[in-house]
């Protein structure tokens, strides 16, 4: 004998059927979406962004550090979509290496500046700096002419008129120390200064080396420097919402206030 199912029945099972649908959406919604990969280099860059993802975080956008010792495969790695974004680099570095390499790439947000400083090996002050010493700059092209630029500001060198920051060894026409001037990789210059008797250093890296640059640099950019290290991006991803935010937050008030207490004058906010 089948019982018949009366209206009332049928509303209660629609109603749990539809309760069951709203709870499945609702959980389907709670799901954390995957995590936003960016690359960076470890000091200060790194430091920076764990120091915003607690505040991301509250804004529901979850943030992965990909931390780098080199320049070259964190844009690379932005280019074929295995990252995000990029945090790591200056202004001329990132626009001479997109050139070169045809990427398809754009900055968003000037986030710092690290001055470049000159710092001791053997030789320990600028004075003593003499005949055949050798003085260890970057080998990419970026760098190495701002480096040869602060060497020829700090006096020990004088460049080709109007080359200015793009100048290269070859375009020294003053030595008047015979200084011998040794390009190695950015990232090996302060291990190498026990060899070397002073090196033109990044400045993330001689902080990551226990660098004071304000204490221990012989001789250190100002402030008003063109090289402000930069947020970047793909360029078909400049309409993210969540990319748009972390560049936000990236230049607020409260990182201003972190970097200006954590690296005290080493590193320079650019906003």
């Amino acid at each position: 004998m089948r019982t018949a199912i009366t209206g009332r029945t049928r509303l209660i099972l629609v109603l749990g059927l539809v309760a069951l649908l709203l709870l499945g959406a609702a959980l389907s919604g709670c799901k954390k979406s995957s995590p936003i990969k960016i690359g960076a280099t470890s000091v200060p860059h790194a430091e920076i962004l764990e120091f915003v993802k607690p505040i991301l975080e509250e804004e529901g956008i979850q943030i992965e550090i990909v931390e780098f010792s080199d320049y070259v495969q964190p844009n690379l790695q932005l280019a074929d979509g295995q990252l995000a974004a990029n945090f790591f680099q200056h202004i001329p570095y990132f626009e001479s290496f997109i050139a070169e390499r045809n990427l398809d790439l754009i900055w968003t947000a000037k986030v710092h500046i690290e001055p470049m400083g000159v710092y001791p090996g053997k030789t320990k002050t600028l004075e003593d700096l003499g005949d055949g010493d050798q003085i260890g700059i970057p080998n990419d092209v970026t760098n190495a002419g701002r480096a040869l630029a602060l060497l020829e500001k700090a006096g020990l060198i004088k460049l080709a008129d109007g080359v200015g920051v793009n100048g290269t060894v070859l375009d020294i026409v003053e030595n008047p120390r015979n200084l011998k001037i040794v390009e190695l990789s950015a990232e090996l210059l302060p291990r190498s200064l026990e060899d070397l008797d002073a090196a033109v250093i990044n400045g993330n890296f001689a902080i990551q080396a226990g660098f004071s640059p304000l204490e221990d640099a012989l001789f250190l950019e100002d402030g008003d420097s063109p090289y402000a290290n930069i947020f970047a991006i793909r360029k078909k991803d400049k309409d993210d919402p969540a990319l748009k935010r972390i560049a936000e937050v990236l230049t607020s008030s409260e990182v201003k206030e972190f970097i200006l207490n954590k690296y005290e004058g080493g590193v320079i906010p650019a906003f």
